[in-house]
């Protein structure tokens, strides 16, 4: 298995990108993902996913979890500890996809 750190090195530039904001379907707010230093992995991930799917589709979030790598092992061991990594399993589980607004600077 790829390093997550690796992943992210494929992945492009998502430096342009203030914060995602992610909404459940009935418009409710499913989180938010601040460029800031301990979630620009996560930012680049989401800003990765909504320009391939555009939402977080059960295609989209089978695809972030395989670019977490060790991340969606350790997620489903230790819930909670990767909040973003959840949110695309709870995806998977509920079968309820997350709409995705991406703010610029």
């Amino acid at each position: 298995m790829q390093k997550f750190s690796d992943v992210l090195q494929g992945l492009d530039s998502a430096e342009d990108v203030l914060r995602i904001e992610l909404f459940h379907p009935d418009g409710s707010s499913a989180g938010v993902i601040e460029n800031k230093s301990g979630t620009q992995g996560s930012l680049k991930v989401y800003n990765h996913l909504y320009k391939m799917f555009g939402d977080i589709t059960l295609d989209a979030a089978v695809e972030g979890l395989a670019l977490y790598s060790e991340h969606t092992e350790d997620a489903e061991n230790c819930p909670g500890k990767h909040p973003n990594v959840d949110r695309l399993l709870n995806v998977l589980e509920d079968e309820l996809p997350l709409s995705i607004k991406v703010i610029n600077k």
